[in-house]
């Protein structure tokens, strides 16, 4: 009997794990602009340029009151005086916040701590990481801010009368020396590391906390309670550093730098209870800041995306 020349069937070829180029790996999202920061804290702080200039007022004089502060200021100068010192405004926002809030994403970055889920010890570690770099980088630009903003309160004769923040710059070196653009960088930086610790980091984290909630979406609504809720801890964290910053800052002359002496002739004339000086006009002026901080940032971000999504990647 002969054997049959039948074939034996074909094995099926074994599926590919290509993947369908419409179902691939979603394309990883371009970080935000590092200068949004920066432009969002300009913004914010341009606005309440009139409470931040009492605040330093308060902090640097022997006025009592808020409103005794700005109605000394109105009589003085006029409704111009509440603005007396801005250009020092945008130079230590475009400097000091933009370099704060760059430096944040980047520590977050090196942290691991970019997710919703993140722990809050890795976000104040990433705030204070931040706040240290910008500490250094701004204080020139703090320096020259609290000067102008302070002048006023001064009597004619003790005045600097800088005409604006470039001419501050320039004849503090020429007339103090270089070290005088380091004047309380100590208490400045210190100052910088509770205040990013504290407002950025809790902004992240009560952000998050309202968001896991039934309550919240990303919307406004949620930023402004999350940035409600940073600035009071951030305005009761950094008041101490704030007053001796504002007070070394506004000194001049041999031996007025020293943080040391600053607490101790504090102490003595004004009690403990000086670091809280200017408690009130500091929230009043931190929170509506630090509200119109995030809720312009949120909203350049989303502007951001909306540019993006039309195809438009310049930014």
């Amino acid at each position: 009997m002969s054997k049959s020349n039948v074939n034996p069937p074909l094995t099926p070829p074994a599926p590919t794990s290509q993947v369908p180029s419409s179902v691939a790996a979603p394309k990883k999202k371009k970080p935000y602009p590092f200068w949004l920061g920066g432009v969002a804290a300009t913004i914010a702080a341009s606005i309440t340029h009139p409470l931040d200039l009492t605040k330093v007022r308060l902090q640097a004089s022997g006025d009592k009151r808020m409103l005794d502060s700005l109605q000394k200021t109105v009589r003085t100068a006029g409704v111009r005086g509440l603005f007396d010192g801005i250009s020092g405004t945008w130079m230590r926002q475009m400097s000091y916040s933009m370099c704060r809030f760059w430096a944040y994403e980047e520590s977050k970055k090196l942290l691991d701590a970019t997710s919703p889920s993140a722990p809050a010890w890795k976000l104040g570690l990433a705030g204070s990481m931040a706040g240290g770099i910008a500490g250094l980088v701004g204080n020139p630009g703090e320096i020259v801010m609290v000067r102008l903003q302070g002048d006023f309160a001064k009597p004619p004769e003790k005045r600097f009368n800088y005409k604006h923040c470039f001419d501050a710059l320039f004849r503090m070196v020429r007339e103090e020396g270089p070290s005088s653009l380091a004047r309380g960088v100590g208490p400045n930086v210190f100052r910088a590391v509770l205040m990013n610790a504290s407002q950025l980091a809790s902004y992240d984290f009560f952000k998050a906390t309202l968001l896991a909630t039934p309550y919240f979406d990303d919307n406004i609504y949620c930023h402004f309670t999350a940035s409600f809720a940073a600035g009071t801890v951030a305005t009761t964290v950094c008041s101490p550093a704030d007053v001796l910053k504002s007070r070394i800052m506004n000194a001049s002359g041999p031996g007025s730098s020293s943080t040391i002496a600053t607490i101790r002739t504090a102490l003595a004339n004004e009690g403990a209870l000086f670091v809280f000086k200017g408690w009130v006009p500091a929230w009043m002026r931190l929170q509506p800041t630090t509200i119109l901080i995030f809720l312009t940032l949120e909203q350049l971000k989303r502007g951001v995306d909306w540019t993006r999504g039309k195809g438009w990647e310049a930014l």
